[in-house]
């Protein structure tokens, strides 16, 4: 059976949550986690890029 429903909380978003990853500079990448950056904000950030925050 097809997933109907796949990506429909990031259709929704501004740009289907696409942008420039302020970590990596990586552009054209979803943004879609959160990650506290060194002058205490939080910004969204590339999959990997969150991944290399939990190791």
């Amino acid at each position: 059976m097809s997933k109907t429903h796949r990506g429909k909380g990031v259709r929704g978003m501004q740009n289907k949550a696409r942008g420039t990853c302020p970590v990596c500079k990586t552009t054209r990448i979803k943004l879609l986690y959160d990650r506290k950056l060194e002058d205490e904000t939080t910004a969204k950030v590339c999959k990997r890029c969150s991944v290399k925050a939990a190791s």
